[in-house]
């Protein structure tokens, strides 16, 4: 649907739409885990935002999620240097951006830290709302600290109203369900078993919310082998 919006929106000559269709599309995909989609339509997301001066910082942070940190650095740099007044670009965009760079690359506390600045703005801005919180989310469980993850994407699920149909929406119960996983793992006896039953409903909110989602979409065949293994 993304790409059919693009589609017509460049058909009416209008490539800064286009582009942010584009944009966005790529984003979803980054998230849902189909890194080779989002690595194409977001690079097109930029090649015509190019051609119109429009900037999409989607698209970017599609990239860098998408793994390809070496474009996503260099337009990261680019968005910086040309929007030095712009709040939403240098305090969410691009520390969002070289957050998702510093994950890819396996530094979980500096994707962390690069998040700082975006903290004060995330629950209440226009965009992907708490996508910051939603990143940190993934930087604590790569770090292997589940009760910090947990906090964040709980942060996430507390705040559907500013969420709303964002895809983190429904990403953020798969999250606490691998926080708590952690946390089931490190912990012993009745508090073993407490993480372990939370960890199971998180599961089960997140694939009740999927039951229709498409077979192949790769999030959830990950989600279901690890909610198995729950069992």
């Amino acid at each position: 649907m993304g790409r059919r919006a693009a589609k017509t929106a460049l058909s009416k000559g209008d490539k800064g739409q286009g582009a942010y269709f584009e944009a966005v599309t790529a984003l979803f995909e980054a998230l849902l885990g189909d890194v080779a989609a989002a690595r194409q339509d977001g690079t097109s997301a930029v090649g015509l935002s190019k051609c119109e001066h429009r900037q999409t910082p989607e698209a970017v942070l599609a990239l860098a999620l998408a793994g390809d940190s070496a474009h996503a650095g260099k337009f990261a740099e680019v968005l910086a240097r040309g929007n030095p007044l712009n709040t939403l670009i240098n305090n969410i965009w691009v520390p969002e951006i070289r957050s998702a760079i510093k994950l890819k690359e396996g530094q979980a506390e500096s994707a962390v830290d690069e998040l700082t600045p975006a903290a004060a703005y995330e629950p209440g801005w226009d965009g992907p709302a708490l996508m910051s919180a939603y990143l940190r989310g993934q930087a604590y469980l790569a770090a292997r600290r589940g009760a910090e993850a947990a906090t964040e994407f709980q942060k996430v699920l507390d705040h559907r109203g500013v969420v709303l149909n964002g895809p983190i929406g429904s990403l953020a119960h798969l999250g606490l369900g691998r926080a708590y996983a952690l946390e089931a793992a490190t912990a012993q006896g009745d508090q073993a078993a407490s993480f372990q039953a939370k960890a199971r409903a998180a599961y089960q909110g997140f694939l009740t919310l999927w039951k229709d989602a498409d077979r192949d979409v790769p999030l959830l065949k990950e989600a279901r082998a690890e909610y198995a293994k729950l069992q």
